[in-house]
């Protein structure tokens, strides 16, 4: 398995990983986890876990960009050391995103999810130029 397709896998953990980080949050915050309604419960979440919310959901939206364009990358031929570094810089990028809006620095959030939509981008344009 290449390189990409295993940074497909590290992608695809971080919104669980996050999901598990909610719960614990959740029942931090309220003293009781409330398996019925669990969305209801979380859109009460405030500061830290309200914030760990929207980068489980920014993750996941994450992976529509990404698992496509790495397959078509590789369907296309595309230089495996390049989409190597694009994928390993893309994971790196991903990561510091939910790092970044746990620690609620939205600037370097902002500027991570760029340099991960720019590694999507680069896939594209090495199965362009294949």
């Amino acid at each position: 398995m290449t390189t990409p397709f295993w940074t497909v896998l590290i992608a695809i953990l971080i919104p669980f990983f996050l999901a598990l980080l909610n719960d614990l949050l959740r029942f931090r915050q309220f003293g009781v986890f409330d398996n019925n309604h669990p969305r209801e419960q979380t859109a009460k979440l405030t500061g830290l876990g309200a914030r760990v919310w929207a980068a489980q959901q920014n993750a996941w939206e994450a992976l529509i960009m990404y698992i496509p364009s790495v397959l078509i990358a590789h369907i296309a031929g595309a230089d495996p050391v390049q989409s190597t570094y694009a994928a390993i810089v893309f994971c790196i990028a991903r990561i510091s995103h939910s790092t970044f809006y746990l620690l609620d620095f939205s600037t370097l959030r902002s500027a991570s999810y760029f340099v991960a939509l720019a590694c999507c981008l680069r896939f594209f344009w090495l199965a362009a130029n294949a």
